[in-house]
């Protein structure tokens, strides 16, 4: 089998490198090695004033904790750690779970192994009413703290919250802050990672009548103290073949709308040009795909922009990122 290649020369150091294409598929792609990450979501913040245990004890029975323990523990979920939300389940002899456990354990309590039934513990999502919390990810920045019953709905939202790995072709399951998933990006990924806002690339394909979905490519870029993540894509969009690129910014969506770039498929005197904000990666790379949210070219255009006998591809993209007081025709890109 021919070798795919992608020629990619920097704008900052004019160097070329040469890059096999991978052909991938999404649903047989084995997990990349992954480095061990942060624990974002084991963590649980611990009071330490004391509360009236005994009377917390009348409440759920066998389930009370030490004096020294905080009220907020036993809303802690004994399979899933998480906190309980209504309904919350007890056995007959007083111990709870979430829910969503009570399926998982078949509706026999872990504890003691007794059916347990449609019990539910009252008293106990009272007590949750009472209690304000912080955030679960207090200790990645976020300074809020909520009621009970609010606290899961912010978490869901908050800007302080882990990123998936913006790797496109594997699923990969690992989340982290953006300095974590960069190092994962570059260190189990082997992701191209290159500095500077303005980008040359050549993609090079020997038989581009095999177009599959997933055949993908991407490189990262720094510039302006942040992280973009360039995505080049060959696809079926219905029953026509289609090369497309677009843009990601590491980083939340209110930060992405500070910047914007433009992309451009060019050669034998055509163009075809794209201007628009990127796409933060919390929204992932198969939304932003099938949202058509970039520049797409259909294979045959691609290769009449290839030249010779239209039967290899050499589809040339370049572009440019600024911010948005910035002038985006000037000729100069100075990283802060």
């Amino acid at each position: 089998m021919e070798s795919d290649t992608i020629e990619c020369v920097s704008s900052i150091d004019e160097i070329v490198e040469d890059h096999e294409i991978p052909h991938h598929n999404l649903l047989h792609h084995p997990h990349p090695r992954h480095a061990p990450h942060h624990q974002f979501s084991s963590s649980k913040p611990h009071h330490n004033g004391t509360n009236n245990v005994n009377s917390i004890s009348n409440i759920v029975g066998p389930t009370a904790i030490a004096p020294a323990a905080s009220v907020h523990e036993l809303l802690e979920c004994p399979v899933c750690t998480n906190s309980m939300y209504p309904p919350i389940h007890q056995c007959h002899n007083g111990h709870t779970l979430c829910s969503t456990c009570k399926i998982r354990v078949h509706d026999r309590c872990p504890t003691c192994r007794q059916e347990l039934g449609d019990i539910r513990c009252l008293a106990l999502e009272k007590v949750a009413e009472s209690l304000e919390l912080p955030c679960k990810y207090y200790k990645l920045g976020c300074p809020e703290t909520f009621p009970y019953y609010s606290k899961l709905k912010h978490e869901g939202i908050c800007i302080y919250r882990p990123y998936n790995c913006p790797y496109a072709g594997s699923e990969c399951s690992v989340v982290g802050d953006i300095p974590f998933l960069v190092a994962h990006l570059r260190d189990d990924h082997k992701v191209d990672m290159h500095t500077g806002c303005t980008f040359n690339h050549r993609y090079v394909k020997s038989n581009p009548r095999e177009v599959e979905n997933a055949t993908w490519m991407l490189t990262v870029f720094h510039c302006f103290g942040q992280y973009f993540c360039l995505h080049f894509e060959a696809f079926q969009l219905g029953m026509a073949p289609v090369y497309m690129a677009f843009i990601r910014f590491v980083g939340d969506e209110t930060e992405a709308r500070n910047y914007s770039y433009s992309l451009e498929f060019g050669a034998n005197g055509r163009k075809l040009i794209r201007k628009s904000a990127p796409r933060s990666i919390r929204d992932s790379h198969r939304k932003v795909r099938d949202s058509h949210d970039g520049l797409i070219i259909q294979r045959n255009m691609a290769l009449f922009f290839s030249g010779g006998d239209r039967k290899e591809l050499k589809l040339r993209v370049t572009g440019r990122i600024w911010k948005e007081q910035q002038n985006p025709d000037a000729n100069m890109c100075i990283p802060n």
